[in-house]
């Protein structure tokens, strides 16, 4: 099983009709037919969304994609209009509002490994691979790849994990030529972020992306480079051969499988709420990996 703890009741705000209540963002339509996308302050693991909340990771979340979109602008353009909250929304929209353009979005996740971890590992410990691509012998745990590698990954319904998929089997679903802009612009991307963040003491290990296309042109959406979407880990903590420590919600992960949560994520009750002090280590997580990359003060 899988999906909400308690699924929230959408806002309801004068002409905007609401679409859909995501894992974090809830998405309305505009009357001028642009997207409203509103990052919540909720989180999940292991596919549930979990009781608690995280103070501040929808504004940390969107402030930390629009510093990403300047930085990537010349590589490829993104589908925000502005920031304002629309009129009559809640004060709390405040800081985590994008409103966008509506791109005929492309079914595939585009994903961007430098360094060997999660599923990457696993199927490298198996066969010297990573979504097909042959690595290297003498890998381990948190190794840099001799190169960033472009995993694509299908997406799948509502409720459902991404499919990974060969590079090949993408541009048999939506073209060769489109396929390779994919692979290229990710790759682009990924390889400006990893620089950017290493000067700034960050490991960015692995990255997804999400694109459309508006009149033809290749154009990037949703979240980017945040701690939800990306592998962040502090450069001097780094030591290839165990689990790296990370700015996101490994934390979470960590405590749902420990004794202490009672919690058996292979059956069918959903986790329980998460302790205060944890809730407060991961809010600060989020928090410091948004300082440690822009430069600037969350408060």
């Amino acid at each position: 099983m899988s999906g909400f703890v308690t699924k929230p009741e959408p806002v309801q705000v004068p002409g905007l009709v609401h679409l859909h209540t995501g894992k974090v963002r809830d998405l309305y339509r505009a009357e001028s037919g642009d997207l409203v996308m509103v990052a919540s302050d909720r989180t999940s693991a292991y596919d549930w969304v979990l009781p608690n909340e995280i103070p501040d990771k929808g504004r940390v979340l969107t402030q930390l994609s629009l510093w990403w979109f300047e930085r990537i602008a010349d590589i490829v353009p993104n589908h925000v209009i502005s920031t304002e909250v629309p009129a009559g929304a809640p004060a709390d929209w405040k800081g985590r509002t994008l409103v966008c353009r509506s791109l005929d979005m492309i079914p595939v996740e585009c994903v961007a490994r430098g360094y060997l971890a999660g599923s990457g590992l696993e199927e490298y410990r198996a066969s010297r691979t990573v979504c097909g691509i042959a690595l290297p012998e003498g890998l381990d745990d948190g190794s840099e790849l001799p190169a960033p590698i472009y995993t694509p990954a299908l997406k799948a319904e509502v409720g459902e994990h991404d499919e990974n998929v060969p590079y090949e089997e993408t541009a048999r679903r939506i073209g060769a030529e489109l396929a390779a802009q994919l692979r290229q612009t990710t790759l682009a991307v990924y390889s400006r972020a990893r620089d950017i963040a290493r000067e700034r003491g960050i490991v960015l290990a692995d990255t997804k992306f999400e694109f459309g296309l508006l009149d033809g042109e290749l154009v990037i959406g949703d979240e980017v480079l945040t701690p939800d979407s990306s592998r962040f880990w502090p450069a001097d903590g780094w030591e290839p051969g165990r689990p790296q420590p990370s700015f996101d919600k490994q934390i979470i992960r960590d405590w749902l499988t420990s004794p202490a949560s009672g919690w058996d994520r292979r059956g069918e009750q959903p986790p329980p709420e998460l302790p205060a002090e944890v809730v407060e280590k991961v809010r600060a997580k989020y928090v410091e990996a948004y300082e440690r990359l822009t430069g600037l003060s969350w408060a």
